[in-house]
This record gives C-alpha cells, structure tokens and sequence, in this order.
C-alpha cells in the first residue's frame, strides 16, 4: 500500500503490475495512489485508458510532458518507485536544469540520461521510501564525464541497495543488456550492497527471446527478503560455499549468484557495481575423477573430432574438384 510513482510511465504497465502484486498478496487496491508522467501524448493517453478500465485512480498530470523540463510531481514524494526509463538518452538536457535540486549526488552529463533518472526517482522517495529501476548495463561500471563520480557519491551515501544482473535478450525493443537498480534512503543493512548475478539464469524460449522463470524470480526475491531480515554470513564460511536457494529469513553468500559487500570493498573496486564483480565463480561440485582419466577422456574425445574434420576436410575438396576448382 502506499504512494507509487513512475516517471515515465508509458502505457501505464509498471502501474498494472503492482495491480496484480496486490492482489496476489491479500492488499486492497484502494490503499494505492497512483502517481505517473509520460512524455508522448498518445502514450499518456494510452496510459489514463489502461487504468481507468481496470477501475484504479490516478494522477498522471496534468498533460503529457517532460519528465526533467516540466515534472508534473513536483512536491510528491512517494512509498514506492518502479521505472523502465529509456536506455541511453543523449538528448535530455535543458540549460534550466543546471543547478536543479534533484542533482544531489552531482549534475548528471548532458549526454546520457541514466544518472539523471536515478536522481530524480531519490528527490522524489519519502525518507522511508524504496525504488526499483531497469537500466543499460553501462551504468554500472560507466565513468565517463561525471557518471563515475555520481556512482561514487551515491555509494558512500549509501542509498544504494541491491543490485541485479539480467540475463540478455530480455525484451523485445532492444538487444541492450539492462541490470535492475534498487535504491533506499533508509537501507535495513546499512553499509553494505547486495549483489545479485542473474545473467546466466534466463532460459530462451524463442531463438531471440529469453526469459526469467517463476522459480528464479522467486529466488532472486527469496534472497533480497532474507538479506534485508537477517545478519550477515561470511563468504568464506562452509555454508556459504555450499548454500541451497535460501529460504525466508535466512541469507547466505552463494559463490556465482549473490554476495553481500561492505562499501569499502566497493570503493577499491572505483565503485564500479558490476556484480560479476563481487559474487566470484560458481562453485562446481567435484566429481571425484582423477586428474588423470578426465585428461585421457577429453583427449580421445579431441582425437575423433579431429578424425571427423579431417574427413570432412576431404569430402569439401573432392566437391570442389567435381565443380571444377582446386586449392
């Protein structure tokens, strides 16, 4: 329940799911204000249709409008923040916008957005507030201007966090790889980020599509519920090393999927928050084989594969003889 805000809301899907995360959770609709902004006018009335057949009110400003030039929200500050902002903006900036209030951590470049929306969705979270945004990928790791430096600030301030990796393919309208941000004023685990390393758990289900199945997102959200209840466990522990998905109220690190890192470590990294960084290797189960017989068996397997292109080395030049050329 609570005040829930998209920026750039589109046709109003972020606002519908949290429809259906209600119900499925027991809440009551009507404990949700709806507060969204969207730029194109045919979008934002696509935006007002899609809520108001399903019987939710809202408030998606006065008119269709630019989220940074003329925020249509400009005193609300909400209990929850959900945006799928568009990747990579290069043409965003406004000279009106130099010195903003929103540009806490530091004035974003003029010629990438990316910073620009993380800022904005803080100014407008309660103090007790929580926000959730898809990104590029490049924001995670980028320095380029001032990105680097409002990473950083944002870091030591400590709002940030968790951190998700996406697997790539993901949606339809871009082939970009994109991670998920989750920023907080008021972080239960104070002084440490969670990072969460989900690339490698898509599945593919058409030949340029993938996707996250229910197990995985319910372990993904299994795992930042119980971070955010329960004491941290070292890395190096045996359990660690050798966790199951966690279940609710406990947490472990689990080598390749998730570990959780103190603001220092992030700072000697140059506060880059690529979790590949941080979760390490997977930890493969030893199968008890020798050294020895797993060496004999790849190699007699690397010997016929050889044999086979050998032999169809020869069957392309005999072809090739036929049709009149030699080489």
């Amino acid at each position: 329940k609570g005040q829930v805000y998209d920026p750039c809301c589109g046709s109003s899907g972020m606002f519908v799911q949290s429809e259906k995360f209600i119900e499925a959770h027991g809440g009551k609709l009507g404990d949700m204000s709806i507060y969204g902004q969207e730029a194109n006018p045919t979008t934002w009335r696509l935006a007002a249709m899609n809520l108001v057949i399903r019987g939710m009110d809202y408030n998606l400003g006065k008119e269709p409008a630019d989220t940074f030039t003329k925020n249509q929200h400009p005193d609300l500050r909400a209990d929850y923040c959900l945006a799928n902002p568009p990747f990579n903006i290069s043409d965003w900036w406004h000279p009106s916008l130099d010195g903003d209030a929103r540009w806490v951590y530091g004035t974003p470049p003029a010629g990438n957005a990316n910073y620009a929306w993380l800022q904005h969705i803080l100014h407008h979270l309660k103090p007790t507030g929580r926000a959730g945004i898809v990104l590029a990928n490049g924001s995670l790791s980028s320095s380029q201007n001032s990105e680097g430096q409002i990473r950083a600030a944002m870091v030591d301030a400590d709002v940030v966090e968790v951190m998700v990796a996406l697997p790539g393919q993901l949606f339809f309208n871009t082939q970009i790889p994109a991670c998920l941000w989750f920023l907080a004023k008021q972080k239960s685990r104070k002084g440490e980020v969670l990072f969460i390393d989900a690339r490698k758990k898509g599945r593919m289900i058409s030949r340029v599509q993938s996707e996250l199945s229910d197990e995985v997102i319910a372990r993904i959200g299994q795992t930042v519920a119980a971070w955010r209840n329960s004491a941290a466990v070292g890395a190096n522990s045996l359990n660690a090393v050798r966790a199951e998905p966690v279940e609710a109220q406990t947490y472990q690190d689990i080598p390749g999927f998730c570990r959780s890192v103190p603001l220092a470590e992030i700072a000697q990294h140059g506060h880059v928050l690529t979790p590949g960084r941080y979760v390490g290797a997977e930890e493969l189960e030893d199968d008890d084989e020798t050294f020895a017989d797993k060496m004999r068996k790849l190699t007699e397997n690397l010997g016929e594969q050889m044999a086979k292109g050998a032999e169809l080395d020869a069957l392309i030049r005999q072809k090739l003889r036929g049709l009149g050329y030699e080489f």
